[in-house]
C-alpha cells in the first residue's frame, strides 16, 4: 500500500509550494540510502528573510548550509545558523546539539531555544502551512547560535555513501568538530567570540566528549584556534547505568508507583522503558506523533528543491527521529570528561526539570557527587520574579565552575517548551 504524504518546498526567498508524493511505507529510508547522488561538493551558505508561516522579513539573521566532514563517504552536516538580536560582535557563540541520537535540531529551534516556534493553537492538517511565530524567549538575545544535524542521517544532513550512516558517540563527535573547524575558516569573525557547546538530552552525553577534543586541540595549537569557554547541558544523559538506576526510585519518589510496586520492580524488572511513548514498532514510528504534526506538514521531505537550500535529492523525507540507522554507543560514560573540564578551568551550566522522568535530577545530582568537588554555595532555592523557580547550587572544582540547577515544573523538553524564562536568567 503506498503512502500519501504532503511535502513542502521552501525557497530562500520565502515562497514555497506543496506537492503530493506517493511513497511505500518502507521506501523513505530506501531512497535516502541508496538514491544515486551527484558527488557532494561545499556549497556556499545561503542567507533565509523569509519562512512560510511566518509574517513577515525574519526579525533576525538566518544562514543556512552544509559543511562536508567526511571525504571518504560524502558525509554533509547541515546547520541553521542563527546570529545574535543583541551584539554580535561581542554576545557568546553558541554550538547546539539535540538528542535522539539522531533526533533533528530543528525541534530544538522551534520548541526549545530558537527566535521562532510554531503557534500556541490547536494544529489539524488541513493544506495549510502551519503557522510560525517570534519567540520572545529566544536565546538568540543574547548569543549567537549554531544548530547542527547530527549524526549524519538526522534532519538534512546525508552521506553520499551508506556506509557514511554508520557512526557512533565517539565518530559523530570527532565529525562535529571537523564541522565547526571549517565552519570556522568560512566565518572567521567569530574566532574571537566566547564559545560554548550545548545540548539536552542524549546530546548530554557527548557535548562533554566534543567540549574536551576541542580543548585538546586548543593544547595542540591547532588552527583555527577556538576561544573556548566551556559547555551547558540540559536533563543530560551521562551514561555508567545512574541515568536508568535513578528512573524507578524517582517514579516512587512522586508516587507514581505504590511502595508495593517499587519493591517488586526493584527485584524483577530492568527499566527497559525509558520514555512517556511506546518504542517504534513496525509500521509504527515515534517521531511522527500527533503532538508534532506541526514539524512533519511544514518541513515534510520535498521530492524537488529542498527547505533551507538544501543539496536537491539529497534527502527525500524529513524525519524529525529516524529510525534503523545504524549507531555504535561507544561512550559508557560522560562522566571522565566532566571531570577532566572542569578540572582544566572550562565552566558548565548542568540543569534538569524536577519534571522530568527520563533523566531524572536525582541521577545527575549523583554523578556531579561523585566527581567530589567541593561545594562553595550549598542547595538553595532561587527565584524569578518573585516566584520560585527551582533550586541552584554552585561546585567549584580546582578552577572550573560548575552550576547544577534544578527547575520547577520543567519536564524533559526543560527549556522555553516547559519554563521559558528560566534559562536566560542563569
Amino acid at each position: 500500500m503506498a503512502l500519501k504524504l504532503k511535502l513542502l518546498c521552501v525557497h530562500a526567498d520565502g515562497s514555497y509550494h506543496l506537492s503530493q508524493l506517493m511513497l511505500r511505507p518502507l521506501a523513505c529510508l530506501a531512497l535516502a540510502l541508496l538514491l544515486p547522488l551527484p558527488p557532494p561538493a561545499r556549497a556556499a551558505s545561503t542567507v533565509v528573510t523569509h519562512l512560510p508561516g511566518f509574517d513577515g522579513p525574519l526579525p533576525f539573521h538566518l544562514e543556512t548550509g552544509y559543511v562536508g566532514v567526511e571525504e571518504e563517504t560524502g558525509t554533509e552536516l547541515f546547520y541553521y545558523f542563527m546570529e545574535s538580536e543583541g551584539s554580535p560582535r561581542t554576545d557568546p557563540l553558541l554550538l547546539w546539539l539535540s538528542g535522539g541520537p539522531r533526533c533533528s535540531v530543528f525541534s530544538g529551534i522551534v520548541y526549545e531555544i530558537g527566535p521562532i516556534m510554531f503557534a500556541m493553537e490547536r494544529y489539524t492538517y488541513n493544506g495549510e502551512v502551519p503557522r510560525l511565530e517570534y519567540n520572545p524567549y529566544s536565546w538568540t538575545k543574547l548569543a549567537s547560535i549554531l544548530f547542527v544535524d547530527t549524526p549524519v542521517g538526522s534532519g538534512f544532513s546525508y552521506a553520499h555513501d551508506p556506509k557514511g550512516y554508520d557512526v557512533g558517540d565517539i565518530s559523530s563527535s570527532m565529525q562535529v568538530v571537523k564541522f565547526l573547524r571549517k565552519w570556522l575558516d568560512d566565518h572567521p569573525k567569530y574566532l574571537f567570540n566566547s564559545f560554548y557547546v550545548g545540548g539536552d538530552s542524549y546530546a548530554g552525553k557527548v557535548v562533554p566528549l566534543i567540549t574536551q577534543y576541542l580543548s585538546e586541540g586548543i593544547e595542540d595549537m591547532r588552527h583555527p584556534i577556538i576561544n573556548l569557554k566551556g559547555y551547558l547541558v540540559g536533563n543530560p544523559i551521562t551514561g555508567d547505568k545512574i541515568d536508568l538506576n535513578s528512573r524507578i526510585p524517582y517514579s516512587h519518589s512522586f508516587g507514581v508507583i505504590s511502595d508495593q510496586m517499587y519493591e517488586l520492580i526493584s527485584e524483577e524488572v530492568n527499566p527497559l522503558c525509558p520514555f512517556e511513548w511506546p518504542w517504534p514498532t513496525p509500521g509504527r514510528d515515534a517521531s511522527h506523533r500527533k503532538s508534532l504534526a506541526e514539524e512533519h506538514y511544514w518541513l515534510g521531505g520535498p521530492p524537488d528543491e529542498p527547505p533551507f537550500s538544501c543539496f536537491s535529492g539529497t534527502v527525500t523525507e524529513w524525519i524529525r527521529c529516524p529510525e534503523g540507522l545504524p549507531y555504535t554507543y561507544d561512550l559508557p560514560s560522560s562522566i571522565n570528561c566532566h571531570f577532566n573540564l572542569t578540572s582544566r578551568g572550562y565552566r558548565a551550566l548542568v540543569y534538569s526539570g524536577d519534571q522530568d522522568p527520563i533523566v531524572p535530577f536525582s541521577g545527575t545530582q549523583a554523578w556531579i557527587r561523585s566527581l567530589n568537588f567541593s561545594i562553595v554555595d550549598d542547595w538553595r532555592a532561587w527565584h524569578l520574579d518573585g516566584q520560585s523557580a527551582g533550586a541552584v547550587a554552585i561546585v567549584l572544582p580546582k578552577i572550573g565552575l560548575k552550576n547544577p540547577s534544578l527547575w520547577q515544573n520543567g519536564g524533559w523538553m526543560v527549556n522555553p517548551f516547559d519554563v521559558p524564562l528560566h534559562t536566560p536568567r542563569l
